[in-house]
């Protein structure tokens, strides 16, 4: 078995576009090493690092909390299981909060959405004279917690 990938075998094996690859590069959240001819190689442990970076976007962590987290590891090295479950822990505070704005989310969403349009029948109900534009701009029910 190959111990280093091409850019194309690990975006295969990953499920993600090569132009991601360059990218968390440029975010130092990968790293390559270069062939004589300035092709990228990647470790076969980077499988396992893109499939952390891509489970921590999907519960909602920037790329800056990402780095963070794979910053934390000695040697930079791949998280493992023990770090997973460490780091995990870490975000589910912020996992519940997004859980509990996604569920305030779900239950105003056929409502009054606080946008100003004041076009719907019962926005003259919850938001009489566009008091929510006083908080700011946008669909201000939406947006506040």
């Amino acid at each position: 078995m190959e111990q280093e990938l091409t850019i194309g075998a690990l975006a295969e094996r990953a499920g993600v576009a090569t132009s991601a690859l360059r990218y968390y590069e440029t975010q130092q959240l990968l790293h390559a090493t270069r062939t004589a001819g300035g092709q990228r190689r990647y470790p076969r442990d980077a499988l396992r690092r893109v499939g952390f970076i891509r489970a921590a976007q999907r519960v909602g962590l920037s790329l800056e909390e990402i780095r963070e987290a794979l910053s934390s590891l000695p040697d930079n090295r791949t998280p493992d299981h023990r770090d997973w479950a460490r780091l995990s822990r870490a975000w589910r505070p912020r996992i519940e909060r997004q859980i509990q704005l996604l569920e305030q989310l779900r239950a105003r969403l056929d409502g009054c959405i606080g946008c100003g349009c004041l076009s719907l029948q019962h926005c003259e109900l919850f938001n009489p004279d566009d008091v929510a534009g006083r908080s700011g701009a946008g669909a201000r029910y939406l947006l506040e917690e």
